[in-house]
């Protein structure tokens, strides 16, 4: 068993469309942390969903609904710190403004 740190979701503008973010591709994956800033002036929100792979983003694996952020607020989600993502498993996030949120994920791989 091969243990990997490693960035799984480079610093990005989080987009105001359900998107994938990082899938565990033939590898678990353990989110160590996730971090979403917000650079606006204005609170905005965002939404979080851990996928297993038969399934797609929706209500039955919503993580964080609707988490608003304060103009100039970062949060580091603990709610989805040590999480276990089965192989082809992902990480999917919605905003609730197309340009306000920075999102990064950083966490282990196992194969």
């Amino acid at each position: 068993m091969t243990v990997t740190v490693k960035v799984l979701i480079p610093a990005k503008i989080a987009e105001s469309s359900q998107t994938t973010q990082y899938t565990a591709a033939g590898v678990t994956a353990i989110i160590d942390k996730f971090t979403a800033t917000n650079y606006s002036a204005s609170a905005a929100t965002i939404s979080v969903n851990l996928v297993t792979v038969s399934d797609t983003a929706g209500n039955q694996n919503l993580i964080v609904k609707t988490k608003s952020l304060q103009a100039s607020e970062t949060y580091t989600f603990p709610e989805l710190v040590g999480h276990v993502l089965a192989p082809s498993g992902f990480i999917s996030t919605i905003a609730g403004t197309a340009t306000a949120i920075n999102i990064r994920a950083s966490g282990r791989e196992v194969t």
